[in-house]
């Protein structure tokens, strides 16, 4: 088994780097295990609320930085957690969610859930990242 290696947001800057108890995403054996992302803007730090297409697009883009940082893309994610702070949203999220997929769709739960920081979505994923 190889080392678990810390794979950390390419846009996140030490002036942002908030002491959270968790890596952005960890790496082992090809497997890509990403933290729950919202829509966070790295370089600053800060939650960028708006419509729940607005933060979805916001937190693709994150999960997408660190699927790229691992040496993968988006078409490598397997699972994804996702969780909306109103089940409402369902279809105007999936609008959006399904264009980062253009193929075979990674296995999804979504379920509404409390969320902090007034955001309206959070997202979880899985990856197998190809080895050369």
């Amino acid at each position: 088994m190889k080392k678990k290696e810390k794979i950390i947001h390419p846009e996140r800057t030490s002036v942002n780097d908030r002491i959270w108890p968790f890596s952005d995403a960890v790496t082992v054996d090809g497997w890509l295990y990403i933290s729950g992302q919202g829509p966070v803007d790295f370089s600053t730090g800060a939650f960028l609320l708006g419509s729940i297409e607005d933060e979805t697009h916001r937190t693709l883009h994150n999960i997408s930085c660190l699927v790229q940082a691992a040496g993968g893309t988006m078409e490598d994610i397997v699972k994804c957690n996702v969780y909306l702070a109103d089940i409402n949203d369902w279809q105007k999220f999936s609008d959006v969610y399904t264009t980062y997929f253009p193929s075979t769709k990674p296995a999804r739960t979504t379920v509404q859930s409390g969320l902090g920081f007034g955001i309206k979505i959070e997202i979880d994923a899985v990856a197998k990242i190809p080895t050369t």
